[in-house]
């Protein structure tokens, strides 16, 4: 199942987020989650300090990237923006 965290779900509903790069960005989730095959997008593994107890990804759409991490079989996505509004946020 894929899950998004209140933030995304406010700044869709705030219109930060363009309704195309979110239909994009929502079917692939569900294909990752249909069949847990990471090689199926532009996805890569975040670089980020030891003390982080989950393994982050990203996912690129265009200028967007979708921060995200995956436990129990289920997607958690944290974080949807601009390439450098995301990074940004994530340091």
């Amino acid at each position: 199942m894929v899950y998004y965290e209140d933030d995304v779900v406010k700044a869709l509903s705030k219109g930060q987020i363009p309704k195309p790069i979110f239909k994009h960005i929502n079917n692939a989730f569900l294909a990752l989650d249909a069949t847990k095959d990471l090689t199926l997008f532009d996805i890569k593994k975040m670089k980020t300090s030891e003390e982080r107890a989950r393994k982050y990804y990203r996912l690129r759409k265009s200028k967007y990237r979708a921060i995200f991490y995956i436990e129990n079989n289920n997607i958690y996505v944290i974080k949807i923006g601009p390439r450098g509004e995301v990074y940004k946020q994530w340091e």
